[in-house]
């Protein structure tokens, strides 16, 4: 198995979901950028189903932000958000 297959293996272990975990990896990749859910469908290969239900987990949590712009939501890591250290350790 290769290095990062462990890696995603131990995340998917830490966070109970193969979803939670990709798009947590994506966003703290990518900190201080804003997406829109298909954005993150599509960098991640997730079903969008998956994105939904784990964006609306991750922002009633608070590690997800939400932006709203025009006809657009957006979703970002929350750097106000007290995981927001912890998680950018996990994920660097």
């Amino acid at each position: 198995m290769s290095k990062k297959a462990d890696l995603e293996e131990n995340f998917v272990k830490l966070f109970g979901s193969i979803s939670r975990a990709r798009i947590l990896s994506f966003l703290y990749t990518f900190e201080g950028q804003s997406f829109y859910q298909r954005e993150i469908m599509y960098e991640t290969g997730l079903a969008l189903r998956a994105v939904q239900r784990e964006i609306e987990n991750l922002t009633s949590l608070g590690i997800v932000k939400i932006e709203k712009t025009r006809n657009r939501v957006y979703y970002k890591i929350n750097r106000d958000s007290p995981f927001f250290k912890p998680f950018k350790e996990i994920f660097r």
